[in-house]
C-alpha cells in the first residue's frame, strides 16, 4: 500500500472501465478484404520468381540447354539439309524456339509435385484465397521462363545470321503465339503433377509424350519429304500447327489455317485439363 492509503486509512482508487469501454477494446479487430483472384495468383506468381531467385541452377534449361540445342542442331544437320547452316537456320530457328520453350513446360508439373510432395500445397490450401491460385501464379511465373528461353534463342540465331523477315513486330507476334501455347500446354503438366508420385514419373511421362510431339513434327525438315503414314501424324500434331504460326509471323505473314488450329489446341488444353486439374487439386 502507498503511503497515502496509509495515512488516509482509504484504500486507492482502482479504475473500472465502462461497459461501453470494454465493447470497445474486446471487439474482433476488422479482417482485412479477400483478396482478389488476380491479385492472389500474382503474389503466387512473384512466389515462383523468388524460388528462382533463390536457387539460380533453375535457369539452366531456359539459357544453356537452347544455346545447346540451337548450335548443335545448325551445325549438324544444316549443311545436309539446307545449302549452308546459315541458310538452314532460317528455316529451323522459329522451330527450334518452339522445342526448346514447349519442353520447359514439363517443369511446371515437376515443381507443382515437389511442392506435394514438401506439404507446401497442404499448407496453402488452408489459406482464404481463390481457390486455384497457387496452380496459376505457379504458371505466370513459369512464363518468364518462356520469355527468357525464347530471347535466348533469338538472341544467338541473330548472331549466327538468323535474319527474320517480319522485323520486330514478327519476332513478338511469334513470341507472343508461343507464349499462349506454352501456358495453355502447362496444364497437361500440372495435372500430371498431382497425379503422379514423384518428380522422376512426372519427367518421364513427360519425355515420353514431348519426344515424339517435338520430333515428328515440321520442326527440323518439310513434312512433304516425310513418308505418307507419317504425314497423316504431323498434320494433326500440335506443334506442327505452333510451329507453322510462328514460322510465318516471323517471317512477315499469317498463316490463319496454323494459327486457328494453334487457338483451338491452346484452348481445348487449358478446358480438359485445367478442369481435370482442378477435380484433382479438390479432392487431393
Amino acid at each position: 500500500m502507498s503511503d497515502t492509503a496509509i495515512t488516509t486509512g482509504r484504500a486507492p482508487s482502482v479504475y473500472v472501465p465502462s461497459a461501453e469501454a470494454l465493447a470497445t477494446v474486446l471487439a474482433p479487430a476488422e479482417r482485412p478484404a479477400r483478396p482478389s483472384p488476380l491479385a492472389a495468383s500474382l503474389t503466387f506468381g512473384w512466389r515462383a520468381l523468388l524460388k528462382i531467385k533463390h536457387v539460380p541452377e533453375q535457369l539452366f534449361d531456359v539459357t544453356a540447354f537452347p544455346i545447346i540445342m540451337v548450335l548443335m542442331f545448325t551445325y549438324l544437320f544444316g549443311g545436309a539439309l539446307a545449302d549452308s547452316p546459315r541458310a538452314y537456320l532460317q528455316f529451323f530457328l522459329p522451330g527450334i524456339m518452339v522445342t526448346s520453350v514447349v519442353m520447359i513446360t514439363m517443369y511446371t508439373g515437376v515443381g507443382l509435385n515437389n511442392d506435394i510432395e514438401k506439404g507446401v500445397f497442404d499448407r496453402i490450401r488452408t489459406l482464404p484465397v481463390w481457390r486455384p491460385a497457387a496452380l496459376v501464379g505457379m504458371i505466370f511465373g513459369d512464363v518468364l521462363r518462356y520469355v527468357l528461353a525464347a530471347v535466348v534463342i533469338l538472341s544467338v540465331g541473330l548472331v549466327l545470321g538468323f535474319r527474320p523477315d517480319g522485323g520486330l513486330l514478327g519476332v513478338l507476334a511469334g513470341i507472343g503465339l508461343l507464349v499462349v501455347f506454352s501456358f495453355a500446354f502447362s496444364w497437361v503438366w500440372t495435372f500430371f503433377g498431382l497425379v503422379l508420385r514423384s518428380e522422376k514419373s512426372v519427367m518421364g511421362v513427360s519425355m515420353m509424350v514431348l519426344f515424339p510431339l517435338t520430333f515428328l513434327s515440321n520442326v527440323f525438315v518439310e513434312p512433304s519429304t516425310m513418308p505418307g503414314w507419317l504425314q497423316a501424324f504431323v498434320k494433326v500434331n500440335p506443334i506442327t500447327h505452333l510451329v507453322g504460326a510462328v514460322r510465318a509471323a516471323m517471317a512477315g505473314s499469317m498463316d490463319g489455317p496454323n494459327t486457328m488450329w494453334l487457338l483451338l489446341w491452346s484452348a481445348g488444353f487449358v478446358v480438359v485439363f485445367g478442369t481435370l486439374t482442378m477435380y484433382r487439386y479438390n479432392r487431393h
